[in-house]
């Protein structure tokens, strides 16, 4: 692990192709650690989640390949690796746990990271969980409270006031504001380090497992086509 994160820093400090492909070697033999990683962690999960059962590393993985097409910022890698685990593999659509080791700075990306739920709901999807949480009595405001308290609710790009349907006063808006639904948790590079790491990243996303399947009950029936 200590190597996966010395290279991620070093092609921080050197993000260019002619330096790439001159350490691709080494790039190679981080890939493989954190596929490593991935699998062990994925089977960790599945002791508590039977839904990602099976996945591979590849399933869930990302491309080091910045698409920098519409982008300012034309460095051509990523400094970090991530990985989204969630029912059907990451393009599947659902929600799930997602696993990012970088250098170890503040900030996006720079940060290791634990992350559940979604950024991406589709609006049916995000109508359904409102719904869920309005007139849930308190259900979903409990998932937060069985998280690990090292996990945080990210209130980023929250609305001002309540969405289309929900009056002022709908119980728990605070939640109905929010457009992304995920808790969020970035251990320092010493948590990453110590040892069993896989069982430990699962052992807190057993804690958010409510959240997650809260979130994938609305995307599920989202989909049933008896909307």
């Amino acid at each position: 692990m200590n190597g996966l994160i010395d290279f991620l820093r070093r092609l921080q400090d050197n993000n260019q192709r002619e330096w790439f492909n001159a350490h691709k070697d080494e790039y190679l033999k981080a890939l493989a650690t954190f596929h490593t990683l991935v699998d062990e962690l994925i089977g960790e999960i599945a002791r508590f989640d039977s839904s990602v059962a099976g996945l591979t590393a590849k399933e869930c993985t990302y491309r080091i390949y910045r698409d920098v097409r519409f982008s300012e910022d034309k460095r051509p890698y990523k400094t970090h690796m991530g990985a989204f685990i969630c029912p059907g593999g990451k393009k599947s659509g659902y929600s799930g746990y997602y696993f990012h080791v970088s250098t170890g700075g503040d900030g996006y990306p720079d940060n290791h990271m634990l992350a559940v739920g979604d950024y991406c709901c589709t609006p049916e999807a995000l109508r359904i969980l409102r719904e869920d949480i309005a007139y849930g009595g308190g259900d979903f405001e409990q998932t937060l409270h069985d998280a690990d308290a090292r996990f945080w609710l990210d209130r980023e790009g929250a609305l001002k006031r309540n969405p289309k349907g929900f009056p002022a006063g709908t119980p728990y808006e605070e939640y109905l504001r929010l457009k992304a639904f995920c808790l969020c948790y970035t251990p320092d590079t010493e948590f990453m380090l110590a040892p069993h790491l896989p069982q430990r990243v699962a052992a807190l996303f057993r804690t958010t497992k409510p959240f997650l399947d809260y979130i994938n009950r609305a995307i599920t029936y989202s989909r049933s086509g008896e909307l």
